[in-house]
């Protein structure tokens, strides 16, 4: 009798714990059921579907967007050589505000609202995904993210930059290095023309540069010229671009070296950033349209995923050849960014016997990459392709170049925004 009084209250902890284990195991089966649901459906899609005609779409699909990538990333590359598409020129920056407009709209018109409709899906609980503006948070992070990386992206490889130019005794005809300053700010020495000398970075003015707003102000500045008279001796000396050994035996001390330098440096980082952005997206729009069955879906996302693709693929291609470098890793760049959007296609093609993009899981990823893709799109176009052109003195000083470039963004913006309609 004893014995048993001793051993019912351990037969009720064990009951105790087998009822915790049941519950615990019960919980987590909810949540995987949960995020795999495969109940979710549009019937509206399921009334368009043709898997023969989808798959037929889809092989159209990867080539023409496979095409308008790879011509649209190769034109600023190989057109560096040609004068009528050099970097440099003025067709080519009124092109690259159009792009810039495109990239834009499609962080605000398509990735951000694409996120924000796979966040807010009815087939996700309404905890936690309904009680906060995640897709507007997630943006938030990877454009203070992509800020981060710009910065600290640009001060490395300045400071790497600045190492070579010392070991190769650059360092002492640009200026010297504080013995008594641990900020390794470059001093201020005066030029053998008697024009002052300007510390790393430092803008017109005095000001010191914003990171991503210096790109193309830092390639034209020139040391001694101001307001008006800084537009004319950019006019003056716009013939010594496409003869650099004139350029730099005037004597003239316009800095164009420097400038050079510093301009491949924001470009090493900005080509790498926004090809990150792209790429992103890329795979989820790629992934989208591969396992989908619907002809009515397909057939408007071929146009408009081609013209995407184009105009994205060109303002990463100048960015590309804007910092220089060399061609085997350029080619590795541009080959990615083409390859990575038919790549997804692909993949969706042989996942869409077992995958479901309308279960939980499916939504909750995409929208999240989605939401992140807009963040980084919208930084990079603002900041790195659409500041650094609008708020050079090139383009304060050419009233004919901002009209073009405004009309052309504003193009570029307002034609990706209607692709919304479709796609």
């Amino acid at each position: 009798m004893f014995f048993i009084e001793d051993i019912l209250p351990l037969l009720r902890l064990d009951r105790l714990g087998s009822n915790s284990t049941l519950f615990r195991v019960s919980f987590l089966q909810t949540i995987t059921d949960s995020m795999s649901n495969t109940s979710c459906q549009s019937s509206e899609l399921e009334n368009c579907r043709d898997e023969p005609a989808a798959l037929q779409l889809k092989v159209i699909a990867i080539a023409s967007i496979l095409l308008a990538g790879v011509v649209g990333v190769a034109i600023p590359l190989i057109g560096k050589h040609r004068k009528f598409l050099r970097t440099d020129g003025s067709l080519f920056v009124a092109a690259k505000a159009f792009a810039a407009g495109v990239i834009l709209a499609t962080g605000f018109v398509h990735m951000l609202a694409g996120g924000t409709e796979a966040l807010t899906d009815p087939c996700l609980p309404k905890f936690p995904w309904s009680k906060f503006p995640f897709p507007g948070f997630f943006a938030m992070i990877a454009s203070l993210v992509t800020l981060l990386v710009d910065f600290v992206g640009t001060q490395y490889y300045e400071r790497k930059q600045g190492i070579a130019k010392a070991s190769t005794g650059e360092q002492a005809r640009v200026g010297s290095l504080d013995p008594d300053s641990d900020t390794g700010i470059v001093l201020v020495v005066d030029n053998k023309d008697g024009t002052t000398g300007k510390v790393f970075g430092e803008e017109e003015g005095g000001g010191m540069h914003i990171v991503g707003m210096h790109a193309h102000a830092a390639h034209h500045r020139h040391s001694h010229a101001h307001g008006q008279d800084g537009c004319d001796g950019l006019l003056k000396t716009r013939p010594h671009d496409h003869d650099d050994e004139n350029a730099h035996s005037d004597g003239h001390g316009h800095g164009h070296g420097h400038g050079d330098d510093d301009s491949s440096v924001r470009h090493v980082v900005v080509s790498q950033i926004l090809e990150l952005g792209i790429v992103s997206h890329s795979v989820i729009i790629g992934l989208s349209l591969g396992v989908s069955q619907s002809p009515c879906t397909i057939r408007p996302l071929i146009a408009a995923l081609s013209f995407h693709q184009f105009f994205e693929g060109f303002a990463l291609g100048g960015c590309i050849s804007q910092a220089q470098f060399k061609t085997l890793s350029a080619t590795i760049m541009a080959c990615f960014f083409a390859m990575t959007t038919p790549a997804g296609i692909g993949i969706g093609i042989g996942a869409a016997s077992f995958y479901n993009p309308y279960s939980p899981a499916a939504l909750v990823t995409e929208g999240i990459l989605d939401s992140l893709s807009a963040g980084i799109l919208v930084y990079m176009a603002l900041v790195d392709l659409i500041a650094a052109d609008f708020l050079s003195k090139r383009m304060s000083c050419n009233f004919r170049l901002q009209v073009v470039s405004y009309f052309m963004l504003f193009l570029g913006a307002g034609l990706m925004a209607s692709l919304a309609i479709w796609a």
